[in-house]
């Protein structure tokens, strides 16, 4: 029997259900009015997006996209001064070396 037919040779109801909302999410889609509506709603978003940062900004405090770049920065730095560091100790390591060959 197949997966989608229930006991008396029927289509699941779930199956009748989904394949209703793909016909209905195919007429949403293809509707120009609401491609429209959607591409204002998205236009809108992006200037208020854009107009809170600014006002934020004059407020001289930062937005998420400033503290993110600000923690993307910090932690390339500090991944250069462990390396720093590393170098360090292993220079460190060899001059003392160098030392102690000097003391025998």
């Amino acid at each position: 029997m197949p997966e989608d037919a229930d006991h008396r040779g029927g289509a699941r109801p779930s199956s009748r259900g989904e394949d209703a909302l793909g016909e209905l999410t195919d007429l949403l889609l293809d509707n120009p009015w609401l491609k429209q509506a959607l591409a204002l709603a998205l236009d809108a978003r992006e200037r208020a997006s854009v107009a809170g940062a600014q006002a934020i900004r004059g407020l001289n405090i930062p937005t998420a996209s400033d503290t993110d770049r600000l923690e993307r920065r910090l932690r390339a730095v500090s991944e250069r001064l462990e390396t720093v560091e590393d170098a360090l100790d292993r220079l460190g390591r060899e001059l003392a070396e160098v030392r102690h060959r000097q003391g025998d």
